[in-house]
């Protein structure tokens, strides 16, 4: 039928849609069915490898509750063995208790005979201590009582030298001689006071015996009398003469150091009087110099300098009052930036003008000024330039122009700065 419909194509007969729709029901219906056997299989084979699984668990749970129970009678086996040797150890246990009963009451005896001993023991030995601390205090009082003894002894001995040493130093005998001549054996004569109250030719009192209590007491008044009169300087002459000396030297070195103070006050007076005759010049030339400055830099203002201690030169300090063209104020610090920067040129510049200098350095001096101030400050460098060299470091065209020289500092195209200058006018050198 198939070549028949083609050959009927060829002949150029209409096809019959009625078999076309047939077949494609039909290929559909194949292909439903071909779906459902896909699905049918996989489903097959997810319930296949889920029974695997399955198997595969149980097989693993058969191998555990193997092991399980080969280890449970394992471990009920030791657990026996270990039943018979605990009823072996509770045997062996309950014969070393009975024993250990009897062994404890024997030591208990024996502790007791041992702490009646010891009890018996204590008691001798406090006992012993008892004696042993009396025969120590006993010790202890002989030999501080010993060694007092030879203190005392020692002290002794100690204070007979020393009067050995001052009969020696004072008097200038020995013991022996002293104890001769004037020892307790001897005659004691008159003190000085009694014989200084006998008149001439009468009787002189005589030598008493020794009495010791008399002769203390004539002791004490004459140490009461030595140490009324006090010290006795033997060198006191040499001291004097030699304080003497140094006293006229320290004299003669004061009224040098005086003679020297007066003629430093003089010279420092001319210094000073020097120092103010030049101030006072220069501030008079300074002074009318900033009058003639401000009114060329201020058409129409008025500024002045003004001396805060006249009467005193040389502590006296300086005020600058300056008041613009058309403004009232005089302070510096009510003007603008540009006007007190023009203030400060204008007192430069008649310090320039009262007192010369070969050349002057400027260092930005007119960046605040504007074209007009500029220009009346560019007049007065060039009236300066014609006494003194100007160096002037600026950013101003204006100023640049009215230059002899310029000097700067460029950089070339490899990035290396080069110091450059450049002569604009020949110029006469200064005289």
């Amino acid at each position: 039928p198939e070549q028949a419909e083609a050959d009927a194509l060829d002949a150029g007969a209409e096809p019959d849609t009625g078999d076309r729709e047939r077949l494609a029901e039909a290929a559909k219906a194949a292909r439903q069915g071909e779906m459902d056997a896909r699905l049918a299989l996989r489903t097959a084979e997810e319930r296949a490898r889920a029974i695997h699984g399955r198997v595969d668990g149980l097989l693993r749970r058969v191998r555990q509750e193997r092991d399980a129970r080969a280890k449970a009678a394992e471990r009920r086996e030791r657990l026996l063995r270990e039943g018979v040797v605990a009823e072996a150890v509770a045997v062996a246990a309950s014969y070393a208790l009975a024993r250990l009963e009897v062994a404890i009451h024997e030591a208990t005896q024996a502790r007791q005979e041992v702490e009646q001993a010891r009890s018996g023991r204590e008691r001798s030995l406090l006992d012993v201590r008892a004696v042993l601390r009396d025969l120590a205090t006993q010790h202890d009082e002989l030999v501080n009582s010993v060694h007092r003894d030879e203190m005392a002894r020692a002290q002794q001995r100690m204070r007979i030298e020393q009067l050995e040493e001052r009969v020696l130093d004072e008097l200038g005998l020995d013991v022996e001689a002293l104890v001769a001549e004037f020892g307790p054996d001897q005659l004691v004569p008159p003190p000085a006071s009694t014989l200084a109250g006998v008149p001439e030719g009468g009787e002189v009192p005589e030598p008493t015996p020794y009495d010791r209590e008399v002769q203390q007491k004539r002791l004490r008044v004459a140490e009461r009398e030595l140490r009324d009169l006090g010290k006795v300087n033997p060198l006191a002459l040499e001291e004097f003469s030699a304080m003497e000396e140094r006293h006229k030297f320290l004299t003669e070195q004061l009224e040098d150091l005086k003679s020297t103070r007066k003629d430093l006050l003089d010279i420092v007076k001319e210094v000073d009087s020097r120092v103010e005759q030049v101030f006072t010049e220069a501030y008079a030339d300074v002074e009318r110099a900033f009058d003639a400055t401000f009114s060329r830099l201020f058409p129409g203002g008025e500024g002045r300098l003004v001396l805060t201690d006249p009467d005193n030169m040389l502590t006296t300090g300086i005020e600058v009052e300056a008041r613009p063209p058309g403004k009232k104020v005089k302070r510096l610090s009510l003007l603008s930036g540009g006007e007190r920067s023009l203030v400060a040129v204008a007192f430069l510049v008649a310090l320039f003008k009262a007192r010369p200098s070969p050349f002057y350095i400027l260092d930005e001096v007119e960046a605040a000024l504007d074209d007009t101030n500029l220009g009346r400050l560019l007049q007065i460098y060039e009236e300066l330039r014609e006494s003194s060299q100007l160096l002037v470091i600026t950013h101003q065209k204006r100023t640049m122009e009215v230059g002899d020289a310029l000097y700067g500092v460029t950089m070339r195209g490899d990035g290396v700065s080069t110091v450059i200058s450049q002569r604009l006018r020949e110029t006469e050198p200064v005289r």
